[in-house]
């Protein structure tokens, strides 16, 4: 007889991190074609900290659970999945619904976590690292010998971006704060204070010919600039609007306003690309596909994993009824790394 209870967190509107919520219930069957994972690590992204604000720009209505993506066990198999799934460490990329004890899960969306992947270490990698594996090799496709910016390089994705990066051979010009100068020098990184008071020229004295990518998660004014810095054939790949996360108004006009902006430019006859990098697109169209990458490109990054190209930065693990307390410590920004909910 199954003791286990569902414990899931609830997102119930626009609130304070205090006002997240505890919900206890029945644990999910399994469907045709689904599985229920028992949730080992879930963790606590920039997603969130927008979605509570009402910022997130497809979010579902109030209340909800999130959690971007989860870590953990498979419980239980429906009709049309191989049984012998159970008892698998898996990942899955979910986007709402992973703060929570048990997760229903399309079997089709998981990919397996090698052996010898602790559960919040593989956590530490699913939305951050598809997200900076497909930016640096599918949208700008960097070689060895080339150079790039990495915004926010101690941030979630910029800290994986910045181990793919050189791990591919490339040179990396990183912003952050002073205090996180040394530890990117340790990793082969030139750091720049994201603060300095002409940021783009800083970056021009370092690079004068151009970059051959810029990745910024930032937005908003600064885009332009991102752009002026790239060398012919160079690409700039935005994924996010930091800038916007405090805004009023239309959560959709940013985004709407950054495709047109990138629309022009790529319209432009200057052998310049720009990309709006959203981790999602693709999956209305084309399902299978976007699972097969998917899949593939969150194995090469637990492959980066294990041959010690990538190391899993773990910011702080708390137990999923702290979430509120995990949420409040991502947003002082006073942390390096993932945080991670256990069950």
């Amino acid at each position: 007889m199954n003791t286990e209870e569902l414990v899931e967190v609830v997102l119930p509107g626009k609130v304070e991190p205090q006002g997240l919520q505890i919900r206890h219930g029945a644990v999910p069957t399994a469907g045709p074609g689904q599985v229920v994972i028992r949730m080992e690590a879930t963790g606590v992204s920039f997603a969130e900290q927008q979605m509570r604000r009402g910022r997130y720009y497809d979010q579902p209505p109030f209340p909800f659970v999130p959690g971007y993506d989860l870590v953990g066990t498979v419980l239980a198999t429906g009709e049309g999945v191989a049984p012998d799934l159970a008892g698998t460490r898996v990942a899955a990329l979910v986007k709402v619904g992973g703060w929570a004890s048990h997760v229903l899960v399309d079997a089709a969306d998981v990919v397996p976590v090698p052996e010898g992947i602790g559960a919040a270490e593989a956590e530490t990698l699913v939305v951050n690292g598809i997200t900076a594996w497909q930016m640096l090799h599918r949208k700008a496709r960097v070689r060895a010998g080339q150079t790039v910016v990495v915004y926010g390089a101690n941030g979630g994705v910029g800290s994986v971006l910045v181990q793919l990066a050189r791990a591919a051979g490339a040179h990396v010009i990183g912003t952050a704060s002073p205090r996180h100068h040394e530890a990117l020098r340790e990793q082969g990184v030139v750091p720049v204070d994201y603060r300095a008071r002409d940021l783009p020229a800083r970056i021009r004295e370092l690079a004068p010919r151009g970059v051959h990518a810029v990745f910024d998660h930032v937005g908003g004014r600064g885009l332009v600039d991102s752009w002026r810095l790239l060398a012919p054939g160079g690409t700039l790949v935005s994924y996010g609007s930091a800038t916007t996360l405090d805004a009023e108004g239309s959560k959709q006009w940013p985004v709407l306003k950054l495709l047109g902006r990138v629309w022009l430019w790529n319209a432009l006859p200057n052998r310049r690309r720009a990309y709006f990098f959203n981790v999602w697109a693709g999956r209305a169209l084309a399902r299978n596909r976007f699972r097969s990458r998917l899949r593939a490109d969150l194995t090469q990054v637990f492959a980066a994993l294990q041959r010690g190209e990538v190391t899993a930065r773990i910011a702080a693990r708390l137990p999923l009824a702290e979430a509120a307390d995990a949420l409040r410590l991502a947003e002082s920004g006073t942390v390096a790394g993932k945080i991670v909910l256990n069950p």
